[in-house]
């Protein structure tokens, strides 16, 4: 193994290359920008530190994130460059972790591997790691998906009361952004195979985490309202970050009351429009728990063709 050295990333002279190895662990495009001011925003929970030899060559990374809705758990990203694999500098930067979360009341350790590398999972289970559970990625291509045969679905729902409508077009006021909240929460922790928690722990923490990130865009967060109630029953939310090429369908949700009127497809199928029309994207991806068959089963019904997928292994702390 080469002489090395372990120390913090600084974002001037280290975060270029992070964000190239980053892109490489989530099999998605990240941007130097987009680190930088992620790490300025959340650094209080992450840790983080690179492998570097004599030279000042990088050979690989760590970073840690502690979850802010649950304190206790980490959430961890490792890589080693390709051809410097296998002479114990993974093992050395997995020490380095442990060290530095041991104390620090961590109780659970969760990795992110995507489903078809083999090689860092074996690497995770070398480590104690096991499998906690798995996600699929779908994509779908907009310029093949033909969506005027739902305009008879919309028509149908409208006429049984049901309004469509976005974050947007109701002013983005405080009202609407709760009862977006409130929906989200709840079909959130309803999605099969969740843990049942609520995403978030408030509604101010909604409020920071998303309607004023830079990703929020209140006509991509799409909802249903019946009218004679004013209950909202259905959301589908969606973006395109910085930097992709394509949208994102963030949650896509129903009411466990009105399920079965075919409401998800209707609302999915305005967020879709959304993602042509005005995220000007001719992709769409989303990920799912694999026990959301519902959900996966409309999107297979909307043409979405399964991509690499994720499982995460976890590990408990002593």
């Amino acid at each position: 193994m080469p002489t090395i050295s372990l120390r913090p990333a600084e974002p001037e002279r280290d975060f270029k290359q992070l964000a190239a190895w980053f892109s490489l662990l989530e099999d998605d495009p990240s941007t130097e920008a987009s680190l930088k001011e992620y790490y300025a925003k959340e650094n209080a929970r992450v840790t983080q530190r690179v492998a570097e030899t004599e030279q000042g060559e990088l050979l690989g990374f760590y970073w840690t994130i502690r979850k802010r809705e649950e304190p206790s758990q980490v959430i961890i990203f490792l890589y080693v460059k390709p051809e410097q694999r296998g002479q114990g500098i993974g093992r050395r930067l997995y020490t380095d972790l442990e060290r530095v979360t041991a104390g620090t009341g961590t109780k659970q350790l969760v990795v992110g591997i995507r489903d078809n590398w083999s090689e860092g999972r074996r690497f995770a289970e070398r480590c104690g790691f096991i499998e906690g559970g798995s996600q699929i990625a779908m994509a779908l291509n907009l310029t093949a998906f033909d969506d005027r045969p739902y305009d008879a679905l919309l028509a149908k729902l409208k006429g049984e009361g049901f309004q469509f409508t976005s974050l947007e077009a109701l002013g983005n006021t405080e009202d609407a952004q709760r009862k977006l909240y409130h929906l989200n929460n709840m079909t959130g922790g309803e999605i099969p195979g969740s843990d049942g928690k609520p995403t978030w722990a408030s509604f101010e923490d909604y409020q920071r985490r998303v309607c004023q990130a830079a990703w929020y865009k209140p006509g991509g967060e799409l909802v249903v309202i019946e009218s004679a109630t004013g209950d909202w029953v259905a959301m589908s939310a969606i973006t395109r970050m910085e930097g992709k090429d394509y949208a994102y369908n963030l949650h896509t949700g129903v009411d466990e009351r009105y399920r079965g009127r075919k409401l998800a497809q209707a609302v999915k199928v305005l967020a879709l429009r959304y993602a042509r029309e005005v995220l000007q994207v001719t992709e769409v991806r989303s990920n799912h728990n694999i026990q959301n068959l519902p959900m996966i089963a409309i999107n297979r019904k909307f043409g979405y063709r399964q991509i690499s997928g994720s499982l995460w292994m976890e590990k408990v702390c002593s």
